[in-house]
């Protein structure tokens, strides 16, 4: 679908869990204005609540780009990757609450792990396949086939079989320590870490805390770099857990390459989120080894730039930009 206001410049959302990232991005690729927002998390304060959030980015973004406040229609397309649009039924809900503000005259909506997957392939259309998994605050994963099939997982969390992420690594941390301390599990030297993060004496403190709210539960994330020190250190306990998250995120990379039937084809797996990106090379050598067995003809790339690239590259797409305008756009972002 191409731009219905000529010359309009395009909007790039990218709403994670703990932030939302906005950009202005001209139809050359040029981006106009930038803003940060908060948390998007529809599930737990409503998708009107979660909306007005992503509202008050936008307009930061659209006056760092000196457009007019007030509102109406200053966007041609409007591209909006969202964090908990797991479902097909979530992403039709929050596409007609976006629609609904106004900012622009065509809106597309999808799960911010697509944002990942376009962030990943090429501009120029010589690879249309691919598969895409984020391990952050969670775990999600999509992929494409090259006639357009897409494969995609609830990802709502343990009910829908998920493992891991930063959450989850977090809580099974916390729950092997936990264990150690009290004497029903395997000792571990997370018993001392864990509560040596947050400057507690024990476990028993840390487990207080957290369950009087003195330690916001939001806080938890922080615990993942001490549990990947203790694998490193030689932990028994924290390494398995890092296997198991190598071999989570190989386990969806090779269902969603076996149901769209790449299986046997040259395929990319892009991997992107706070997990996977920050260099961790104890699970990045355990992945790379598990997936060149259950995958051999499969390449594993690590996408570093923000997702809302992904996102303004779909609504270039979208707008059908001109020459050298994705290339431009991937620049900013240090993604040429």
């Amino acid at each position: 679908m191409g731009l219905t206001l000529s010359g309009a410049p395009c909007l790039a959302i990218d709403a994670g869990n703990s932030k939302t990232d906005v950009a202005v991005v001209a139809p050359d690729g040029t981006v106009l204005g930038s803003a940060r927002g908060g948390e998007f998390q529809p599930p737990r304060v409503g998708v009107e609540a979660a909306v007005a959030v992503l509202g008050a980015a936008v307009e930061r973004a659209a006056a760092d780009a000196g457009l007019p406040a007030g509102g109406g229609r200053r966007f041609g397309q409007v591209s909006a990757c969202l964090a908990n649009a797991d479902l097909p039924r979530e992403e039709r809900e929050l596409a007609e609450a976006v629609t609904a503000r106004g900012w622009g005259e065509a809106v597309h909506v999808a799960n911010d792990t697509f944002a990942l997957l376009r962030a990943g392939l090429p501009d120029d259309g010589s690879l249309r396949h691919g598969v895409a998994v984020v391990c952050g605050a969670g775990i999600n994963c999509v992929g494409r086939a090259e006639d357009g099939r897409v494969h995609r997982f609830p990802s709502v969390g343990l009910i829908s079989g998920d493992w891991g992420g930063g959450g989850g690594l977090a809580t099974e941390a916390l729950w092997h320590a936990a264990r150690a301390e009290d004497g029903r599990g395997e000792p571990t030297t997370l018993a001392r870490t864990l509560p040596d993060h947050f400057g507690l004496p024990s476990m028993y403190a840390l487990i207080e805390a957290l369950h009087l709210g003195e330690i916001s539960g939001g806080r938890r994330y922080e615990l993942v770099p001490p549990l990947f020190e203790a694998a490193r250190d030689g932990d028994g306990i924290a390494l398995s857990l890092v296997r198991r998250q190598a071999e989570e995120i190989v386990s969806l990379a090779v269902v969603a390459l076996t149901r769209l039937g790449l299986l046997e084809t040259a395929a990319p797996v892009y991997l992107g989120g706070g997990i996977l990106t920050s260099g961790q090379a104890l699970l990045d050598d355990r992945l790379a080894e598990r997936l060149a067995e259950r995958a051999p003809k499969a390449t594993a790339h690590t996408v570093q730039a923000p997702p809302v690239l992904g996102a303004g590259l779909l609504a270039l797409d979208r707008a059908q930009a001109g020459e050298g305008a994705h290339a431009r756009l991937r620049a900013t972002y240090g993604a040429a």
